[in-house]
């Protein structure tokens, strides 16, 4: 089969002929149809990400498409059901052998693109806000990085949870479409003093971060006595250090968390909260914003259209 692998970190994926993967016991295996980018897949290719798989591999997190053979001891899964994984890497292939505990079944009626761009951003704002931070409705959410994948998922999803939500992104075009999702506040994260800005609004009762550095710090500076705020990324390339001094004074909470553990430590968790995100997606209460469409040879232009922040909600490679 064809798979865009990383060879050596920080070079462009090469387009390879591997083998085909055979599913184990426990384990399904899926034709790929889509496949969603991530920044955390930019953090691959260079090899700083939280996990490091061995060279070669192939690039991928979060995959739809249809189950071709099922292994032993896989039940409630069957041949010819269209489904989505999260699968850390692996991705833009051909075919995937996928642990079954981790794939869910999607209606028919969602196109495969869709299906890609499901995972990860819905279920990681989802899992933050409802699991980690307990958050409840009339409280006020504020969204860094409010444009990308898994911002613009916070803001949908802070809205449709009660939240009066706080969008922050760079210029006026990502801001628009951070209002089409739900924003009730919009603010450009180059104009003025951000803290000023959350603070005149009421400030903030929880925090959903993927950006990190100088922001984080403002944002922390502008939360509410008994906020949460939930550092879930680093996309300035600046890992905020927290001062304690600050959590103590407003009995404030810092909350670690990152999605993709819980394939591995609480599969179900991670699952029951994807179920009821699809059928919030089958009632229409949600939808994927997809910026870029590309095939599988254009995977390392998706790549860039990330890293150069051209991109908004997710880019999603096809699997011809």
């Amino acid at each position: 089969m064809r798979a865009m692998q990383v060879i050596q970190h920080q070079d462009p994926l090469d387009l390879r002929e591997v083998d085909k993967p055979e599913p184990s016991s426990g384990q399904v295996l899926i034709r790929v149809a889509a496949c969603a980018l991530n920044f955390g897949d930019l953090l691959l290719v260079k090899g700083t990400y939280q996990e490091k798989p061995p060279l070669p591999f192939t690039l991928g997190m979060e995959i739809s498409g249809t189950i071709e053979a099922v292994g032993t001891d896989v039940s409630g899964l069957a041949v010819g059901q269209k489904v989505i994984s999260y699968i850390g890497y692996g991705g833009i292939a051909e075919y995937a052998a996928v642990d079954a505990d981790i794939c869910l079944p999607v209606p028919d009626s969602m196109p495969m693109v869709d299906a890609a761009a499901f995972p990860v951003g819905y279920g990681t704002a989802h899992l933050a806000l409802d699991h980690r931070a307990r958050m409840q409705p009339g409280e006020r959410l504020l969204v860094l990085g409010a444009s990308g994948g898994v911002g613009l998922t916070a803001v949908e999803l802070g809205k449709l949870m009660g939240a009066e939500v706080i969008a922050v992104a760079r210029g006026a075009e990502k801001l628009a479409i951070a209002k089409a999702a739900g924003a009730d506040h919009l603010i450009d994260s180059d104009d003025g003093d951000l803290r000023d800005r959350v603070k005149a609004l009421g400030g903030a009762d929880v925090v959903y971060d993927p950006v990190g550095g100088d922001l984080f710090n403002q944002a922390l500076r502008a939360t509410n006595p008994e906020g949460r705020l939930i550092p879930l990324g680093f996309a300035s390339g600046e890992v905020p250090q927290i001062p304690a001094n600050i959590l103590l004074v407003k009995n404030l909470t810092v909350i670690g968390y990152y999605w993709g553990g819980y394939s591995k430590t609480n599969p179900a968790v991670l699952n029951d909260s994807l179920a009821k995100l699809l059928d919030w997606y089958a009632a229409g209460k949600i939808k994927p914003h997809v910026s870029h469409t590309l095939p599988m040879e254009q995977a390392n232009e998706g790549l860039e259209l990330l890293r150069a922040r051209k991109a908004t909600g997710k880019v999603v490679i096809t699997i011809a």
